[in-house]
């Protein structure tokens, strides 16, 4: 029994080690990928800004498609990983029973999303120097906006357009990368906490942590990126009818005025691309406008010690006006109670002995009823 519960305490053990160091390698690879699919998102961008003025356009396409390679390894690696933890955490021998349908179906999807990239289009020979424009839907010319050639036509220019746009889809990663190095993912006091009130450490809980935590500055990053994002995928769009909202800073006014709901109606977007961008746009800015007025409601509401300070200081004054009102009516009961006896002498010396003794209780009555008269006429004054 002794050798058994000591082999057993070594197997805990080597397991602990085990899932450490699968923990620290799907950190390391996750911040890979991420950095991989912001390195193929640059070169997009570089792809689609120069590419009209630059002689190398297959260069860049082929390293967009290393980098694409190198994010679907990364991304293969991180799942082996996850099953391999999902092995230890549950104490199983066989990983096809960490591969569920969801898991698959997760895996698969992830793959889909982070393999879309434009495709290698090529420039006939002699165009970069033959000046050649391209004819529009809308019947005028343009500069081509991505690197394609004369013979290609608009199915392949939005082929091009749509490839471009759904390569930001990788910054899902974003939320992953932030979960793995996040300091509640880390502790172990979360972790058994949270085991113990069955909550799972999702990115969910690790937003409403932030958003709790550093609300201001988690609004102003996502408003940032997501302006600059939706500013230049509307530039995109736009560039193909030569429209002044193909200009980054006209496309940046459009995308701000959108997202704040204003709408002057100065600029508007003239494609169908344009316009989804310009709807999701106003969506998100709906979203956001509704989560910085919860967090100003939060912030301009006072706290447990403010409001104890608050509401003792609003005791104090009610005590003192309360005092000031006791004052003010015993005064009055006293004059009062003096011409009632002023009054009934003079009665007395005029009809003989017939002395009526005063009431207090009754010039009391009287004086709440004259004092509360006098506040009254002070309010409407």
């Amino acid at each position: 029994n002794l050798q058994s519960l000591v082999t057993g305490t070594g197997d805990d053990l080597y397991r602990l080690r085990d899932r450490k160091f699968l923990l620290e390698d799907k950190k390391r690879l996750c911040a890979w990928a991420l950095g991989t699919a912001v390195l193929g998102i640059l070169l997009m961008v570089l792809h689609a800004e120069l590419c009209p003025r630059s002689i190398y356009p297959l260069t860049i396409n082929c390293l967009i498609s290393l980098s694409t390679g190198c994010l679907l390894i990364f991304i293969i690696a991180f799942h082996y990983k996850d099953v391999r933890l999902f092995i230890i955490d549950h104490n199983q021998v066989d990983w096809r029973i960490a591969m569920t349908s969801n898991r698959v179906l997760g895996i698969v999807l992830e793959l889909i999303v982070c393999a879309i990239h434009p495709i290698v289009t090529y420039w006939e020979p002699g165009v970069e120097d033959k000046g050649i424009t391209f004819v529009g839907r809308t019947g005028n010319n343009f500069s081509a906006p991505l690197c394609l050639s004369a013979s290609h036509g608009d199915a392949l220019l939005d082929t091009e357009l749509l490839l471009s746009a759904l390569m930001f889809l990788r910054l899902y990663l974003v939320h992953r990368t932030i979960l793995l190095h996040s300091k509640v993912l880390l502790s172990a006091s979360y972790r058994s906490i949270g085991s113990l009130n069955n909550i799972n450490f999702t990115f969910r809980f690790v937003l409403k942590v932030l958003m709790n935590k550093y609300p201001g500055r988690t609004l102003l990053v996502f408003i940032l990126f997501f302006w600059l994002i939706a500013s230049w995928m509307l530039t995109l769009c736009e560039r193909q009818v030569q429209e002044k909202t193909g200009n980054m800073d006209t496309a940046l006014w459009l995308t701000a005025i959108t997202f704040l709901t204003v709408g002057y109606g100065d600029v508007s977007p003239q494609t169908s691309c344009g316009r989804v961008v310009c709807l999701f746009t106003g969506v998100m800015g709906v979203a956001c406008t509704a989560m910085l007025v919860a967090v100003m409601t939060k912030k301009l509401a006072l706290n447990k010690g403010e409001k104890h300070v608050h509401f003792f200081m609003m005791d104090i004054q009610i005590s003192k006006r309360h005092t000031v009102y006791q004052i003010n009516i015993f005064r009055i009961a006293r004059v009062l109670e003096g011409r009632q006896s002023l009054n009934s002498q003079q009665k007395a010396s005029k009809g003989g002995n017939n002395h009526v003794p005063v009431r207090k209780g009754t010039c009391v009555c009287q004086s709440c009823a004259v004092f509360g008269a006098d506040r009254k006429l002070d309010g409407q004054m």
